[in-house]
């Protein structure tokens, strides 16, 4: 396992990171020697229009609508555990544990959707899921009708696909800079941070 607080792959982006939130919040967890999520050195080093990816966030994953949070923060987990992302994971595991009721519930979703204590319609979707991340060509207007027949909505589709979509950029973005996990506790407090606060920090 990588060792905590890994550099970046990219260490001319680590080392020029622009004013702004995130670099107040890097500057004072490196002052206070406590652990980041190093996800703020990519946001900080073009705040300009990160934020921007920010307020995205936000929206896909927060905006009320027929499909909850925790889902959609449960659909963001099991798009980065297709990907082998395990900051993504790890980070929106703990966000959906604590809007879900449990870490036994969401973690049994990821390691063995079939067998997981989720309801059909659940299971639907995140089969959709699962297929656009790992066999996007085959995707088809049969797959959608599964999960309307399912129970769920054209609304809510369009935000699973939307939190589908983004995390298939996240976890590429983070992977490919040299992201790395967090230890198991930081972890559970970001979680909880995204349950209780979202991703805008402006």
């Amino acid at each position: 396992m990588k060792s905590l607080m890994q550099p970046l792959y990219l260490p001319g982006v680590e080392s020029d990171l622009k004013p702004g939130v995130y670099r107040t919040l890097i500057e004072s967890a490196r002052k206070n020697g406590t652990e980041y999520s190093k996800i703020w050195d990519l946001f900080a080093f073009q705040q300009e229009f990160t934020v921007h990816l920010s307020r995205f966030s936000e929206g896909v994953l927060r905006k009320p609508a027929s499909i909850s949070p925790g889902m959609r923060e449960l659909i963001a987990a099991y798009t980065s555990f297709q990907n082998e992302c395990r900051f993504c994971t790890k980070a929106h595991a703990a966000a959906a544990s604590e809007m879900l009721g449990g870490e036994d519930l969401v973690w049994s979703a990821l390691r063995d959707l079939e067998n997981a204590p989720l309801d059909e319609k659940d299971k639907a979707m995140l089969r959709l899921v699962g297929k656009i991340t790992r066999n996007l060509p085959d995707i088809n207007s049969a797959d959608i009708d599964r999960v309307r027949e399912a129970g769920w909505d054209d609304e809510a589709i369009y935000y699973a696909i939307t939190t589908c979509a983004l995390f298939n950029f996240y976890n590429r973005w983070i992977t490919s800079t040299g992201v790395a996990e967090m230890s198991e506790e930081a972890h559970r407090l970001q979680g909880k941070g995204l349950a209780s606060r979202g991703y805008l920090r402006e």
